[in-house]
């Protein structure tokens, strides 16, 4: 019986600087990454040193372990005593720090999904606590709540702070069962217990911060409680310039406003709802926001229904998967104003077919999922 597999790739490039000081692509050499055992893996994440950060599944289970890519080995990053972790977010931090999720063995009190549930899969994607993690120095540590039993880390900057939300002990009715508590987006660091608080847009009672710069500034979302999985709890896109909190606007949808990805510049990328949308079944668009210009729509590649902008770099080149209605995705890269599907600049001889980039480094090498014809037995 033949089974096909989905592998993490690395796309490696050149970045040519033109007359007008812009990034352009050449070619991309295509390099698929070994897994920890399981038929399944992505990276999520790449620093301008090369380490790549996502998860792959183990062998024999549907189980996740976030994982680490070296000069082409892999590394199991370990859980903290639950059977799932993951690095879900480009992370960027050049100083040896990743930063994640993980589950502990501790089954949930109150019984909630929380948001790693979106992130896992199997029977064991619910049920346990889950826990931002970083990982450093070899060891996985857990990152405090604010007195709730959840919490979920995205990036880490240069400067040792990790953003993420974390659950408050308050029992919001604004959320919708099974999840109960309020949250709040945090920032940790840089010493090891501390958690900072970064405030909502004033009406909203939750959030989450998706990722940080050097320069302070830090974007997530601002909403209700909800599920505590975007949504209405993604009814803003926000920028903290060193802790106070901006509406970033949005492309005509009132949930599902992510930001997923900031420079140093101070340039965002995520995805939006259009006008109109059913908030269970968003049509959503990538976006690059930047202070000159706003909010802009990246568009889709010719031919599919919706598209989400995942990882940016300082020269702006974008990144992320662009799928039509039936769900066929393509990574994309998205610069100088065009989006262009990575599959058509893959260097000759490669095989598979890039469904997606999930992030891109300072010297334009991008990771992120690739399906691979080769079967195995």
């Amino acid at each position: 019986m033949k089974n096909p597999i989905v592998q993490t790739l690395v796309l490696a490039a050149a970045v040519l600087t033109g007359t007008a000081g812009r990034a352009q692509a050449a070619s991309y050499r295509v390099t698929n990454l070994p897994t920890l055992g399981g038929t399944t893996a992505r990276g999520n994440s790449i620093n301008d040193r090369g380490w790549i950060a996502g998860y792959s599944t183990l062998a024999g289970n549907q189980s996740r372990h976030a994982a680490l890519w070296l000069r082409g080995s892999i590394f199991d990053l370990g859980t903290l005593g639950g059977p799932n972790s993951s690095v879900v977010w480009p992370v960027k931090s050049n100083t040896g720090r990743i930063s994640g999720i993980a589950q502990t063995s501790t089954p949930d009190p109150l019984g909630e999904d929380w948001s790693c549930s979106a992130f896992f899969t199997g029977p064991a994607a619910t049920g346990f606590t889950c826990l931002g993690f970083v990982w450093e120095n070899g060891a996985m540590r857990a990152l405090p709540t604010l007195g709730g039993n959840n919490g979920f880390a995205t990036g880490t900057n240069d400067l040792g702070q990790t953003v993420g939300w974390a659950e408050n002990a308050v029992h919001d009715p604004t959320c919708v069962p099974p999840q109960v508590l309020q949250f709040r987006p945090v920032v940790w660091g840089p010493g090891k217990h501390q958690i900072h608080e970064l405030p909502p847009l004033p009406g909203d009672t939750s959030g989450a911060a998706t990722a940080i710069n050097d320069r302070g500034q830090v974007v997530g979302i601002s909403g209700t409680c909800d599920q505590a999985v975007g949504r209405l709890t993604a009814a803003h896109a926000v920028l903290w310039d060193h802790g106070h909190p901006a509406d970033l606007g949005n492309l005509g949808g009132g949930w599902w406003n992510t930001p997923m990805a900031l420079n140093e510049r101070g340039d965002v990328a995520g995805f939006a709802s259009l006008p109109g949308n059913d908030p269970d079944n968003p049509v959503l668009h990538a976006f690059l926001w930047t202070r000159q210009g706003g909010i802009q729509d990246l568009g889709v590649l010719p031919g599919d229904a919706f598209s989400e902008a995942l990882g940016i770099n300082e020269w702006r080149q974008v990144v992320g998967l662009s799928c039509d209605s039936a769900n066929n995705c393509r990574a994309f890269l998205w610069q100088n104003g065009v989006m262009k599907d990575l599959n058509t600049l893959a260097a000759p001889g490669y095989t598979g077919t890039l469904t997606s980039a999930q992030d891109i480094n300072d010297l334009g090498v991008i990771t992120g999922r690739a399906f691979d014809p080769v079967s195995a037995f």
